[in-house]
């Protein structure tokens, strides 16, 4: 389950560094590295996986930092946020919402804006039932949702691919099953897996690459964690007042209903599906996506 459920993300490889990268210190002493670009009120983006770093984002952060600060992190134990361990003490949620909350503090910021997509929008949520004043507005795309639901549901990444693609996917995923994590095997299932994302497949290529370079123990670890601690935001967002933006494709891997059911919870919502589009609103949908989100921050 953990392995479908694997939310990659796009890499958008751009040729301009960083204004600012840095560390934060966290409370197990570890460090998170940050990028910081663009001026203005600050959004920080958290990108999915789990188990992923945060170079794919650095295009959506580019673009979003025209009319705003935008910081994008590795996650610990991805990139440069290195650990010495992972196991259950040094991955968590509530370690990984520690983390973000360090970070902020370590900046200097009072409040900030936030946009999680996939898993990375769960953590934002779950971030907001802990830490709502430190939130100003909260995006949420093409998040996985705010409780176990996707597990739940059906396997809409099942559903979008071709009978080939799918057993394309089962045949490298047995092969990986059975200790083959070669970078051809996991190139293999990546090439059987992206055309679900996408619905523009011309960025199939690309997207496959990134489905290689997940950390599949900190992904499974992080979906034991939610099991175990039986993830539901709901009940904590009910009372959270502040302005929230859902946004997905229409076609998505993540179901209508998770985005509904965020939409319903939160008081202060607003729900946008995006036609011709599944899970990477910024390519199959780019001026609609970047149009609303910008929207939505400057109101």
């Amino acid at each position: 389950m953990k392995k479908i459920f694997l939310f990659a993300f796009l890499m958008i490889l751009g040729n301009t560094f960083a204004q600012t990268e840095g560390y934060s210190t966290n409370d197990d002493s570890s460090k998170t590295y940050y990028k910081i670009f663009g001026k203005g009120e600050p959004l920080l983006i958290i990108n999915g996986g789990p188990g992923m770093n945060s170079n794919g984002f650095e295009g959506m952060a580019k673009i979003l930092a025209e009319t705003q600060e935008t910081i994008i992190y590795d996650q610990r134990g991805t990139g440069k946020s290195e650990l010495k361990e992972l196991n259950s003490k040094t991955i968590s949620m509530k370690i990984m919402t520690e983390d973000i909350e360090a970070l902020r503090k370590h900046l200097k910021i009072k409040k900030w804006n936030i946009l999680g997509h996939s898993f990375g929008g769960m953590l934002a949520s779950y971030y907001a039932t802990i830490y709502p004043n430190s939130i100003n507005k909260l995006v949420l795309s093409s998040s996985g949702g705010i409780d176990l639901s996707l597990l739940k549901g059906p396997n809409l990444i099942e559903q979008n691919l071709s009978k080939v693609e799918k057993d394309s996917m089962n045949y490298w995923e047995a092969k990986i099953e059975k200790g083959d994590t070669s970078y051809a095997a996991r190139l293999g299932r990546g090439r059987a897996m992206a055309p679900a994302y996408v619905y523009d497949q011309k960025y199939v290529p690309i997207i496959a690459e990134r489905l290689t370079q997940g950390n599949s123990t900190i992904n499974g670890l992080l979906w034991q964690d939610m099991q175990k601690i039986n993830f539901d935001c709901a009940a904590k967002l009910k009372s959270f007042k502040n302005p929230v933006l859902i946004i997905q494709g229409k076609e998505d891997v993540i179901s209508n209903e998770i985005g509904e059911l965020a939409h319903k919870t939160l008081p202060n919502s607003k729900l946008i599906l995006l036609e011709n589009c599944r899970h990477y609103g910024w390519l199959d949908a780019k001026e609609k996506y970047f149009g609303e989100i910008n929207s939505f921050l400057k109101s």
